[in-house]
């Protein structure tokens, strides 16, 4: 099934479906494996989907819902406008939003109940949301164990805990979870993850010391979710991974069980032949060799290929170039050489990437080719590249779907 591009409406009889020119193809299939893989690595512990920034790129609705029916308990977004488009999308499931600002929508997270990450400086303006909406506020408290980003320092965490617990005892609100996150879960040989993991335990001693009960208790990420159990606690937060790429340096998603979901693809808009010497793109830094045929690849920067990505591998007709030139706003070249076919291979498939599994490319490697992360990569896919998604059925997979796997989380 097929989505409109955010650019406009399809209509069948208006032409070809856009989709096709050009698209990141989303397999739902592979997000429910990874959801899979990943929570049978937390268990017991409680798997959170992390479905901010469009779900990394992929589609934050359906992919929250295959999530779900795999086995997700809860979903987690950055901002509070993502958490209520997935309400307006019938998303009931247990969903919490950590990252504010002072003009952040605190009332409508409260009123859809939406649980909020508290770091501080945030819970006057929540308890003034829970009084005007006439219901308590679910919040998670954050403390900060040593990634110095948000979260409540340990020197502030004592007066944020009595002061949550005293607006608790007066209804106004429900300490539902106490959160950090890992600075260096990705490098497991760092010992920065055992002092994380001992400030975390202190600050959740400090609470419940001061009366908290909370329901989860989370800090690991995917890196943490795969190598440190002793970080599980009552659940795991896990975003790249559900994706289906590796954390790790060095170790490919293969290895640890994932299967990426993202193909980016477009169709070869052009090919000709030139001589030896053509220069290529803005600034001629790449001339031909040899008499050759170049291919114009119609995906650039603004698509959300990193300009910089010289090299990245494209795959037409079962052989991988690399980019030549600069990658401009619109379009790539790769040269094809000169004993390839234009003619055959003008409106050919052409895959930036994808899955690797037949040995095609990866986002690893255009991540490599830009200096990057694999996170970056598919995350910055900008809305101009319509979302395919395959699979959107559990039952159209691999067969593979956990039977009796519920297709909703509950509300808490």
């Amino acid at each position: 099934m097929t989505y409109p591009a955010t650019t406009g409406e399809f209509s069948a009889a208006s032409g070809p479906d856009p989709h096709h020119e050009r698209s990141a193809v989303i397999d739902l299939e592979a997000i429910r494996h990874n959801v899979r893989r990943l929570a049978a690595a937390a268990s017991p512990a409680k798997v959170m989907a992390v479905v901010k920034a469009d779900a990394y790129g992929h589609g934050a609705v359906p992919v929250a819902r295959a999530a779900l029916q795999a086995g997700a308990s809860w979903l987690g977004v950055a901002h509070i406008s993502e958490a209520l488009a997935l309400r307006a999308a019938g998303i009931d499931a247990p969903l919490l939003a950590w990252l504010h600002t002072a003009d952040s929508n605190f009332g409508a997270a409260v009123a859809a109940g939406v649980d909020i990450g508290c770091s501080g400086w945030e819970l006057e303006r929540i308890v003034a949301a829970a009084r005007e909406q006439e219901r308590p506020a679910r919040i998670h408290l954050k403390v900060d164990t040593g990634l110095g980003r948000n979260g409540a320092t340990p020197e502030a965490w004592d007066r944020l805990v009595g002061e949550a617990v005293e607006y608790q005892d007066q209804g106004l609100l429900r300490v539902v979870g106490i959160f950090s996150h890992l600075a260096v879960a990705d490098e497991p040989e760092r010992p920065e993850t055992d002092e994380q993991v001992a400030a975390f335990r202190e600050a959740l001693a400090i609470a419940e010391d001061a009366g908290v009960d909370p329901e989860v208790r989370h800090l690991a990420n995917t890196p943490a979710t795969l190598s440190r159990p002793d970080t599980h606690f009552d659940m795991v937060r896990v975003g790249l991974g559900i994706y289906g790429l590796s954390p790790f340096d060095g170790t490919t998603s293969a290895e640890l069980g994932l299967r990426p979901a993202m193909t980016l693809r477009t169709l070869v808009s052009q090919c000709k032949e030139v001589p030896a010497g053509q220069g290529v793109s803005y600034g001629l830094h790449y001339r031909t060799r040899e008499a050759s045929t170049l291919a114009l690849i119609p995906l650039g920067y603004a698509d959300g290929v990193p300009r910089v990505a010289t090299g990245g591998p494209v795959r037409v007709a079962g052989k991988t170039y690399p980019v030549v030139g600069r990658i401009a706003m619109d379009q790539m070249v790769i040269d094809l050489g000169a004993e390839a076919s234009g003619a055959a291979l003008q409106g050919a498939e052409a895959e930036l990437f994808g899955n690797g599994a037949d040995g095609g490319p990866t986002v690893d490697e255009w991540a490599r080719a830009a200096g990057t992360i694999n996170y970056e990569v598919v995350t910055r896919i900008s809305p101009r590249v319509p979302r395919r998604f395959i699979n959107e059925d559990e039952s159209a997979g691999s067969g593979q779907a956990m039977a009796g796997a519920p297709s909703k989380a509950g509300a808490a």
